[in-house]
């Protein structure tokens, strides 16, 4: 059925700029399993992997505040790339630069100060507080960096040119596995870092990738046709106009990764392994994550170059097609993780008892997959026409009155265990995923003017 796809033009429009991204969405998947996968064989696997479940959500809590700028720089661009204004989106990127380059120093130095308390107020064993702590010190020191391939990644996305992002994805993971592997085991006469290790390893890999992105930018088919430094001024219009746009979904990031980080939390209040387990299901659902998110980018992008041209009905069209394409292969993961939970967590974990404890509640992640990919697609296509805050609004909700009170209820109220907290999954996802279906489909699509 997939190959009937590939026959209609509108899928080989999603499938061109998808499968790239899901590369490189792909990419970012790989590394996180087997960073997962080399800390799960540290001794004490359990201190580790809780640790780990703790840090990276964590990190990625304060990373996807700011991260969010791709949104804003993509759904410009994406606008200015229908009406074929080239320099715009070279001076919009060139904004969108300078914002990331001056949050992420700030944002940096702040984190790397606080970032013992802040893992300590989230871990109630303290060496899991301690682990989790050095992880994100040396993770932060790759922020700045990262903020900068956030600018440019929504300037590639938004020009359709996403095959970058992949090549970029495939080198800068291959050289996080390399640094990781150094680092946590102590290669070469380093001195082990164990989980500490981790976090620097990816920040030296984040620093490659932002040279990567500038070395690519500088070739004469971007340069020549985009004038990055010929357009390059501050313009508070474009500054105000991406901020406007990625704010909304800075706090629907951090909400998101707060409600994980928070999920997480109650099942450390039930036991260090049953946190453990839930950090190798987190890693495991990479699988259906990331290449969702990659669909998520190729529906942003569409929708943004038709809306520019007023072509309505058909952008809406891309993002109902995407929809299906995504929910196809969510479905196939959702069996796999119902038949086959051991065999996907042993690519985490090699610890019995950690599997043990993460197999009745990996059959219930694989429930919530099937409608995950419906929630990410309806998301971007509501942002790209402006619909940020609706979107914000809603992962509030479903995440404050859906996901947490249900996991505690289930999990530590009603003693139901791991797989009790993991119970608010299913209801979470559809509650979040229904709702935006609805807006998609019956909202009067009346477009934000974004500059």
């Amino acid at each position: 059925m997939m190959f009937l796809f590939l026959t209609d033009d509108y899928y080989k429009k999603i499938f061109r700029i998808a499968l790239p991204a899901i590369a490189g969405m792909s990419a970012q998947m790989i590394v996180s399993i087997v960073d997962s996968a080399m800390v799960g064989r540290l001794n004490n696997a359990e201190y580790a992997l809780a640790a780990m479940g703790i840090s990276v959500l964590a990190t990625w809590a304060i990373v996807s505040f700011f991260s969010s700028l791709a949104t804003g720089t993509q759904v410009i661009i994406a606008r200015r790339f229908g009406e074929g204004d080239f320099n715009s989106c070279g001076s919009t990127l060139a904004n969108s630069l300078a914002i990331s380059l001056s949050i992420g120093i700030f944002v940096a130095a702040i984190g790397m100060a606080g970032a013992h308390t802040f893992a300590g107020f989230f871990a109630k064993d303290l060496r899991v507080g301690s682990l989790a702590g050095e992880f994100i010190f040396f993770r932060l020191i790759g922020l700045p960096f990262f903020l900068i391939t956030v600018s440019f990644r929504g300037f590639y996305f938004g020009t359709r040119h996403t095959k970058v992002f992949m090549l970029s994805g495939i080198i800068v993971n291959i050289l996080n596995i390399i640094f990781n592997y150094i680092l946590i085991y102590g290669k070469f006469g380093i001195h082990p870092m164990g989980v500490a290790g981790a976090g620097l390893g990816s920040s030296f890999a984040t620093i490659c990738d932002a040279i990567f992105y500038l070395l690519v930018s500088s070739r004469p088919r971007y340069a020549n046709q985009f004038h990055f430094i010929k357009n390059f001024k501050i313009d508070r219009q474009i500054i105000r106009s991406i901020i406007k746009l990625s704010l909304p979904v800075s706090f629907q990031n951090v909400f998101i990764l707060l409600g994980f980080l928070s999920f997480v939390s109650i099942t450390g209040i039930i036991g260090t392994m049953q946190q453990a387990a839930t950090q190798t299901i987190i890693s495991s659902l990479f699988l259906s994550i990331l290449p969702c998110m990659g669909f998520g980018i190729a529906v942003q992008t569409l929708i943004g170059n038709y809306v520019a041209r007023g072509e309505i009905g058909l952008a809406k069209r891309y993002g109902i097609e995407t929809v299906k394409i995504a929910t196809y292969y969510t479905g196939i993961l959702s069996i796999l993780f119902i038949i086959f939970p051991r065999e996907i967590l042993t690519l985490i974990t090699t610890d019995e008892n950690i599997i043990a404890y993460a197999i009745p509640a990996m059959r219930v992640a694989g429930v919530a997959q099937f409608f995950y990919g419906i929630g990410i697609v309806f998301a971007n296509g509501l942002q790209s026409i402006g619909k940020t805050v609706y979107v914000m609004i809603v992962e509030i909700i479903s995440n404050l009155f859906v996901l947490l009170p249900l996991s505690y209820f289930f999990g530590v109220y009603l003693k139901m265990g791991l797989t009790g907290a993991w119970l608010a999954m299913p209801v979470y996802v559809l509650v979040y995923s229904t709702t935006l279906t609805i807006k998609f489909y019956y909202d009067k699509w009346q477009i934000l003017k974004i500059i």
